[in-house]
């Protein structure tokens, strides 16, 4: 493939590809060009730290699995209505780490695709059509999906969710309806799980069928949500009695990335068990591959309507040698144990500086999947944006990738492949504290200055024109920007 210069590549890329298809780094994007580990490079050779990546879970470029890649697609590659050992083998072991009740396996080749197909078997089986989601929630860009998606439905260009579309309150413990300053964890999670019972009780007052509950175990586009204790023991139950079936999402948050279990839904508890799993991004570490695991009931619901499920490539022989050598690393490596070891360093290191700067309003997280909640005012809990933003413009300066999401764009989004060590770990806190010193400082010399020397109406107005004067191609100054552009007025006068 020939190499082009980046400028070109950008521009190639505005010329072809869809506007909507946004990158990171929009205004200065990078141009990875190979990987490795826990490592990207641009086309300047620069190493990049890659805390982002949940998809190439145990590591870009991975020998075992490029491997296991290419020796199978060298022998065969086909569908599934011919028998073959890797379809059944990945079944097997995948069924083999949930419960007992999960072991009916669909083979499909994302995980929208593979909550697309959940829907279908909940659908199938209840006979109802009535969809339980949580705020904020994203299960992926399927037409059918972006309507049980609030993060999609009702964000940017979103039209809503329909009637027969029922969203429940995040269950958020930091900034959510219920919160951990007035309750304890594990009420949080009980009244939490009332108001999807509320849900549940509205819907069957009308004379209709809850169909399913539809839940991320931790969410993710949410804002690094860590669900309280409680929570999905009761919200399953309710749900269930109702005939409706839980699907538990592990798209961004399983294959061990918690640490102390394989999926997420089991930090809930032994107790807790869906009627569906769903998998994906990092199934394949790279590769399109995802699956659909449910109970025989549900699955025979599913046959007994006669329609043929076939999906042309999902369950092939390569995707599945691939999954089975993902397990495979994932085991022989004890990545579980890795993030385990590791996530617990960084929460700890985390906390610790938290208690060192008020930006950091809370830390939250499971094994590799942390999230850094930023705000302007720890007791009101005001989300600090642009400083988040700043945070992440500083660190791509440092050669290490990391983003933001959640309602308000301020939560720092840690979610790296699992092969992410104990050095990368304290290369990234030490970035991390010279930068949120760097905002510290900032912000003591702006409060310092406007006690000094009040700004005059003047002053005041060219900020505000200078803050909102931004044009398609600019960047909208950061509040820590703003801020310093506040004390050089000041000192000019």
């Amino acid at each position: 493939m020939e190499n082009v210069e980046k400028s070109e590549t950008l521009k190639l890329r505005r010329r072809f590809i869809g506007a909507s298809c946004k990158l990171f780094f929009n205004h200065c994007p990078l141009k990875i060009v190979r990987a490795s580990g826990q490592y990207m490079y641009d086309e300047q050779d620069n190493q990049y730290l890659d805390c982002i990546n949940n998809v190439c879970h145990v590591g870009h470029c991975h020998p075992s699995v490029v491997q296991a890649c290419c020796q199978q697609m060298a022998v065969l590659n086909t569908n599934t209505r011919f028998l073959h050992d890797s379809i059944v083998q990945l079944a097997q072991r995948l069924t083999q780490t949930l419960p007992d009740r999960l072991s009916v396996c669909y083979f499909v080749n994302s995980g929208s695709e593979a909550n697309d197909l959940a829907l279908r078997l909940a659908e199938t089986h209840t006979q109802g059509k009535d969809v339980i989601v949580l705020d904020h929630a994203y299960h992926g860009n399927l037409s059918s999906l972006i309507r049980i998606s609030p993060y999609k439905a009702h964000g940017r260009g979103g039209t809503g969710c329909p009637d027969w579309v029922h969203v429940a309150p995040n269950p958020d413990p930091y900034r959510g309806k219920y919160r951990d300053k007035d309750f304890l964890q594990g009420d949080i999670g009980v009244k939490y799980a009332d108001d999807v019972k509320d849900i549940v009780e509205a819907i069957t007052k009308k004379g209709r069928k809850v169909c399913a509950f539809f839940v991320e175990s931790l969410q993710g586009c949410a804002g690094q949500i860590i669900t309280p204790d409680n929570y999905l023991r009761n919200a399953f139950r309710h749900v269930q009695a109702a005939g409706g079936v839980c699907v538990a999402d592990e798209v961004q948050v399983g294959f061990g990335r918690v640490g102390t279990h394989m999926w997420a839904f089991q930090m809930q508890g032994e107790d807790v068990v869906p009627d569906i799993v769903t998998l994906g991004k990092p199934m394949g570490n790279g590769h399109p591959l995802a699956a659909v695991v449910t109970t025989q009931e549900i699955a025979d619901s599913f046959a007994a309507t006669g329609m043929e499920y076939f999906n042309t490539f999902g369950g092939n022989p390569v995707s599945c040698s691939i999954g089975l050598a993902v397990l495979n690393v994932i085991e022989k490596e004890n990545l579980m144990g890795n993030a385990l070891k590791v996530g617990s360093h960084l929460m700890g290191q985390l906390s610790a500086m938290k208690e060192r700067y008020s930006i950091i309003g809370d830390v939250r997280g499971a094994g590799l999947f942390i999230g850094i909640d930023l705000v302007s005012d720890v007791n009101t809990r005001e989300p600090a944006t642009s400083e988040a933003d700043r945070v992440i413009t500083r660190l791509k300066e440092e050669r290490i990738i990391l983003s933001t999401d959640g309602p308000y764009n301020n939560v720092l989004k840690f979610k790296p492949p699992l092969c992410f060590n104990m050095e990368d770990a304290k290369h990234l806190l030490k970035k991390l504290e010279e930068i949120f010193a760097e905002l510290s400082r900032t912000d003591s010399q702006v409060n310092f200055s406007t006690m000094t020397k009040p700004l005059t109406n003047e002053a005041i107005i060219t900020t505000r024109a200078e803050s909102t004067d931004v044009g398609d191609d600019d960047v909208e100054p950061t509040l820590m920007e703003k801020r310093a552009r506040l004390v050089e007025n000041s000192s000019n006068m």
